[in-house]
């Protein structure tokens, strides 16, 4: 039967079919998700926050429905998930016009091999004169997003590193690891964040095999 409506919470139901089909290897993944999410050197809480930024970073609605009511649970406030979303808001944006620096030096002719340099985000300021309002829109947005409120600076560095790692930006990574190291965070808490990206992040690809079934038997 055809679906038209792609997404429905109920479809989220079929997901033991996956157990079914494939156990061996959905019973590794259960078994690593409920490794990462469980408590030690990040709270349960922190790294449920982190997870709602990580879900709207990978756009899986499956993951923000059941992580916005994990975190209700752990009693993370409505302002604290707002603010872990703007985080990762942020760092989707940033993780493009910090690749910007990329298409700077493929449009000038860059002869070096290299397509990641520490020293090619220098080039991040030439956005400044070549589209400024924009530019310093996204700055504005991101200062504010990435200042303490309801989350303390350091839990916003921790969000921003497992963003990045979600994004996969490497000037992103590590400018918000070097952050959270200026935050106080151990290198264990930013391992942990860390984990509950990874686990967030084939969390979604699992959570769309629903999709793949009802396509499969449409």
């Amino acid at each position: 039967m055809t679906k038209e409506s792609l997404y429905k919470k109920s479809y989220f139901d079929r997901l033991p079919e996956i157990g079914d089909l494939a156990p061996e290897a959905f019973k590794a993944f259960v078994n690593f998700d409920q490794k990462a999410m469980a408590p030690g050197n990040l709270s349960v809480k922190l790294k449920e926050t982190i997870a709602i930024a990580v879900a709207h970073t990978t756009g899986c609605p499956y993951c923000i429905e059941v992580h916005v009511k994990n975190s209700k649970n752990q009693e993370v406030s409505k302002e604290e998930m707002s603010e872990s979303i703007l985080v990762a808001a942020a760092l989707k944006a940033g993780s493009a016009i910090a690749h910007g620096v990329n298409a700077l030096n493929t449009y000038d002719n860059h002869s070096d091999t290299e397509l990641y340099k520490q020293q090619y985000f220098d080039r991040i300021k030439e956005f400044a004169d070549l589209a400024g309002e924009p530019f310093k829109g996204f700055i504005d947005f991101d200062t504010k997003a990435m200042k303490s409120g309801a989350l303390t600076a350091k839990e916003k560095e921790l969000i921003a590193v497992a963003v990045a790692h979600t994004t996969g930006c490497p000037y992103c990574i590590d400018i918000h690891t070097k952050g959270a190291k200026s935050q106080g965070a151990s290198k264990e808490e930013v391992a942990e964040s860390i984990l509950v990206a990874t686990a967030l992040k084939a969390g979604s690809a699992i959570a769309h095999s629903v999709n793949a079934l009802n396509a499969y038997e449409d």
